[in-house]
């Protein structure tokens, strides 16, 4: 089984945080949609041999695309692959984008799960943030998406400069009010070349807190679980049934090719990445000729990916899994490196897999940084 992930680069506004390909401007649009069509005709004998188990449209904003626009992508990657009987088709999109009418509209469609930007009920968050709505259509959204759609996540934001442990747990519990299967939850990151990182530099908006993020990841690990959602990955809690498989294939290595500029795929010791330019794409696309480059994942590069991707899933890192595609020596290494993070109690070796523990979670990017292999063995 695999994959398909579809960049929609087009916004409304530029979220202040963000730091992932977009325009604002719509005027290539059509030439871009053109152009990822015919990227999927190009590419489909990558996956020939495969089944397709779920297709996503991220961003950028996908919600701009009209039904006709979605559909027509669709049902490309279904003439040109063999597509499961019932894959998980994903669209991300923003409250202002999701009317009454769109959300019905989009409920006939062959879209099944949407994941919902809504990244904080309050005014003054969205603000800071520059988000393109306003929570009272966080809301709305919301109360007319549940009523069409079993299978929703939603994107929260924590570590927000002046947002209250007490707001936090209020956005949290707004969301179970409307009884969300699945959350998606991050750090607010101040990422380089934003216009967050220039606001923080020059003292408009404060900087961001770990300490206080760190806490209030707690808050809603600890709020989530008593209300039965399931902690499968370090962002991510879903019910029982209704993790995100889309990405939960990314953790566990399966192949996706990724379609549109700036989108990466990746097939087991390959990764390429599209190029990250509108223009640049289309007129490759026009040309027939494929815009990306590629790399060739060496053994510890390989390594490296499982124990990244490993540590921050509840599947945690197989030592058997290491010693088989990898040999004794890096059991030995991984060991022997993380000796110290089990001594501290951040991780732990059970039945044969090493997971972080509950106080490791949030630092797992940073343990796994530490377990790498930074030289061939």
């Amino acid at each position: 089984m695999s994959g398909i992930y579809i960049h929609i680069p087009f916004c409304k506004q530029a979220c202040y945080y963000c730091n992932f390909h977009f325009s604002t401007s719509i005027k290539k649009k059509d030439e871009v949609i053109t152009a990822i069509t015919k990227e999927i005709e190009f590419r489909k004998s990558e996956l020939e041999n495969t089944i397709i188990e779920t297709i996503y449209f991220g961003g950028g904003t996908p919600s701009l695309l009209s039904i006709n626009e979605i559909n027509y992508i669709i049902n490309t990657v279904y003439n040109n692959h063999s597509v499961t009987e019932n894959p998980e088709i994903t669209l991300e999109a923003n409250p202002d984008d999701l009317s009454n009418e769109k959300i019905i509209a989009l409920s006939k469609s062959p879209i099944n799960r949407l994941s919902i930007g809504i990244q904080s009920f309050f005014e003054y968050d969205l603000k800071l943030m520059n988000r393109a709505h306003n929570a009272e259509e966080a809301k709305q959204c919301l109360e007319i998406a549940i009523n069409y759609f079993n299978n929703i996540s939603i994107d929260l934001i924590y570590g927000i400069p002046d947002c209250s442990n007490e707001q936090w747990i209020e956005n949290i519990n707004t969301a179970l009010f409307f009884g969300i299967p699945h959350i998606s939850s991050y750090a607010l990151t101040v990422e380089p070349k934003t216009a967050l990182e220039s606001f923080i530099k020059k003292g408009i908006i404060k900087n961001v807190d770990d300490e206080k993020a760190q806490e209030q990841f707690y808050i809603l690990k600890e709020i989530l679980e008593k209300n039965q959602f399931i902690h499968y990955e370090t962002s991510n809690f879903g019910k029982e049934g209704l993790f995100s498989k889309n990405n939960t294939a990314y953790w566990l290595g399966k192949p996706y090719l990724g379609i549109g500029p700036s989108a990466h795929s990746f097939f087991g010791n390959q990764r390429s990445w599209n190029v990250k330019n509108n223009a640049k794409y289309i007129k490759a696309i026009q040309q027939s000729t494929l815009p990306f480059e590629s790399e060739t994942l060496t053994k510890t590069d390989q390594y490296n990916e499982i124990i990244m991707t490993g540590l921050r899933t509840i599947w945690g890192v197989s030592i058997e899994k290491i010693r088989n595609n990898f040999g004794e020596k890096y059991v030995e290494y991984l060991a022997q490196q993380s000796k110290k993070y089990t001594d501290d109690g951040l991780l732990i070796f059970e039945n044969g897999i090493l997971k972080t523990t509950k106080k490791g979670l949030f630092l797992s990017d940073g343990i796994a940084s530490d377990l790498f292999m930074l030289n061939l063995l």
